[in-house]
């Protein structure tokens, strides 16, 4: 197996104007991994992952993708990897077949014919080839988007937010052809805000106002947050999430159906915060979930990504 990192990168920082967008970024990914990139908006992750991908180039930081120097093999890099924006970037106008013709044709491709047929195929696009994009429903566009960005054959695929408005099915057949790229051998880089999507990740990476918070496996992240976790049953249970999240001790407090989910950083505190209710409600240890660390994490975060006067 390749024991050398398909990305590496060290210190990357970015500043718009008097803004640090992303703040002394360390990140490593090895080849055939798919690495979870989350954060909330304006966090820094599109940014980063331009950075990676040499669109942008850093004020500061360095590293290797692919093992080719990040700032002065830009071009080299580009060629290897494979980029899936935000937006549906494609030509509404041209079929599926002919917008991958196109892209095929701007990276000189050879063998296109064949290469075209073999994306179709293996992306379930091949009864719908002579179909216009611009008709196509969201999970179709970003199945097309998909065969785009790996039609030359990337060795790192980068997707950022891909499956924003898709429906549940086509989000997971959508990773269902992730985790196939990646048994091939392509590594993926892929930024959400969906759970369930980071815990189909091999590893995750939580990125707030453009500083590194936490990474590891999710089992790794949820270990290290220190939060515990319990679980309320009983009438009226999924109403006192305000009134519990008001004590002390209790970081967060949400229902769930008709239970209440409460989270904190001291078991004893926690216990203590509930015990009002201990006759009414069952009060039940449970593990804290990705959501409760990501909110956790995310309202400890200093905001230092306002402007340096």
């Amino acid at each position: 197996m390749n024991d050398i990192p398909a990305i590496a990168v060290r210190g990357l920082t970015k500043r718009f104007g008097g803004r640090t967008v992303v703040d002394n970024f360390d990140l490593t990914v090895m080849p055939g991994r798919i690495c979870g990139f989350l954060g909330p908006n304006g966090s820094g992750k599109t940014t980063t992952l331009r950075m990676i991908c040499g669109l942008i180039i850093p004020d500061a930081g360095e590293g290797e993708v692919l093992g080719l120097d990040l700032r002065t093999r830009r071009s080299a890099i580009k060629a290897q990897i494979g980029y899936m924006t935000q937006k549906f970037g494609l030509f509404g106008d041209l079929t599926i077949r002919e917008n991958l013709e196109f892209i095929g044709r701007v990276y000189a491709l050879d063998n296109l014919e064949h290469r075209v047929d073999e994306a179709l195929e293996k992306l379930g696009l091949a009864s719908r080839a002579d179909q216009m994009a611009g008709k196509l429903s969201g999970g179709w566009k970003q199945r097309l988007a998909l065969a785009a960005a790996v039609l030359h054959e990337p060795k790192i695929l980068l997707l950022d937010e891909p499956t924003a408005g898709v429906d549940p099915q086509a989000r997971r057949e959508f990773w269902d052809q992730i985790h196939s790229l990646a048994r091939d051998g392509m590594t993926v880089l892929v930024s959400t805000h969906y759970m369930d999507e980071a815990e189909r990740c091999h590893e995750i990476a939580y990125i707030a106002y453009g500083v590194m918070l936490a990474r590891g496996t999710c089992d790794e992240v949820i270990a290290a947050s220190g939060l515990y976790a319990l679980q309320g049953e009983g009438k009226g249970a999924d109403r006192l999430a305000a009134e519990i999240e008001a004590r002390p001790g209790v970081a967060m407090a949400a229902p769930f159906g008709t239970t209440l989910h409460v989270c904190g950083e001291d078991p004893a505190m926690l216990r203590a915060a509930v015990e009002p209710w201990a006759k009414s409600i069952k009060w039940s240890e449970v593990s804290p979930t990705l959501e409760d660390v990501f909110i956790h994490l995310m309202r400890e975060a200093p905001d230092n990504s306002v402007a340096v006067q």
